[in-house]
């Protein structure tokens, strides 16, 4: 496969065409593998040193240079991996273009963005600058985040990163964390006509979700960021019960915590479990145990952090309208800022498209990306 160097539509079209969705979340895909090892070839093309690293096995991160290795990097970054495709209103990866938009799983999120940054990289990057440019393209992202993960580890580092997520072209300093919860509801097993005997675990249940109702009726005159507004919680699923006339001993219930900048793991911890001792309060057979299963920090840059002005700059060159919002989605970002690497979001599409039934990324966005992360390369490498 041959794409011009600089061609960032190309790219992306080529990119989508292959299937590259998450094997975890998609047990009979092939992974990133492919995917990666196509954009590694690319980039070879182009004129950067490519190295291909697993990170885990049969998952490769891309990691593609140019300039001296041991100077100052700008970091570009994206994921590889795209969710699954059920329910997909066209073909997943045909890569079709319509209207001025490519279509495809993953288009929006976020090969498009991927391509742009890759051509802005190839067509403005300096070999002889006393700057590195470094783009990883990393595995795993819409799971555990490991590409990103054994990238940080490995000792990858940079001065600033841009991850092209997409952002509609808006400069995207700040994003939400999330906790995820695994609340057992324990009540006793009986026959349905026993009220004296039975406890029910589901109704108790109900009762934990009335109770967080509540706080959650609270956050409107709690905390806020000025670019995320409020934390947000919800129940995500429940399982429970055996038959019609047995009282379910068990309930299981998932809850998601989303938190801004300022909100700990504790914290969200600490809302749930104290719900649970107010209802068992007035319910002392009420029996819950609360279990964390995972978390994610949220991300936040200043708004005049050197990273969020060189975007500004560039957009303004191009005559682009300039936004700086929050970002609704967790991205690698969180990661990455707390390596201590300054990061924010700007990329192509809408990130309401990202795992939809219908997910296109539209062409104009690629191009005007790419010439604002152009730019920004540039002036990294003093060219601009």
């Amino acid at each position: 496969m041959v794409i011009p160097r600089g061609d960032a539509v190309a790219l992306a079209r080529a990119l989508v065409q292959i299937d590259s969705r998450n094997p975890t979340l998609a047990p009979d895909s092939p992974g990133e593998g492919e995917c990666a090892r196509t954009l590694a070839t690319v980039l070879d093309e182009w004129g950067f040193a490519v190295q291909l690293v697993d990170a885990v096995p049969g998952r490769p991160n891309v990691v593609a240079r140019m300039g001296p290795l041991e100077a100052p990097a700008l970091m570009l970054s994206g994921h590889l991996d795209v969710v699954g495709v059920e329910g997909m209103i066209h073909q997943p990866f045909s890569a079709d273009l319509q209207s001025g938009r490519i279509y495809g799983r993953g288009s929006a999120d976020m090969k498009g963005g991927l391509a742009a940054m890759c051509a802005a990289a190839a067509t403005s990057a300096n070999g002889n600058s006393e700057q590195q440019i470094l783009i990883a393209a990393v595995v795993d992202e819409e799971y555990e985040s490991l590409g990103m993960r054994a990238l940080l580890a490995a000792g990858v580092r940079a001065e600033l990163a841009i991850i092209t997520e997409p952002t509609r072209l808006a400069i995207c300093p700040s994003h939400r964390g999330f906790a995820w919860f695994d609340v057992e509801l324990k009540g006793k097993a009986a026959h349905g006509s026993r009220h004296d005997v039975g406890i029910d675990a589901i109704t108790h249940a109900g009762l934990l979700l009335a109770e967080l109702d509540r706080l959650e009726h609270t956050r409107e005159t709690g905390p806020t960021h000025p670019l995320l507004g409020r934390g947000s919680l919800h129940a995500s699923k429940i399982q429970g019960g055996v038959g019609m006339s047995t009282y379910p001993e068990r309930c299981n219930l998932a809850i998601e915590r989303r938190t801004i900048p300022g909100e700990s793991v504790e914290k969200a911890t600490r809302e749930i479990t104290e719900a649970c001792a107010r209802v068992k309060s007035d319910r002392p057979e009420f029996d819950a145990r609360v279990t964390l299963s995972t978390a994610q920090l949220p991300s936040d840059v200043p708004v005049d952090a050197p990273v969020v002005r060189r975007l500004v700059g560039a957009v303004e060159r191009e005559g682009l309208p300039v936004s700086i919002e929050g970002l609704s989605a967790w991205t690698d970002a969180a990661l990455l800022n707390e390596a201590g690497i300054p990061t924010v979001c700007f990329g192509p599409g809408d990130i309401a498209l990202a795992h939809a039934a219908e997910e296109f990324v539209p062409v104009d966005d690629i191009e005007r990306a790419t010439r604002v992360l152009a730019r920004v390369v540039r002036e990294w490498c003093g060219e601009e």
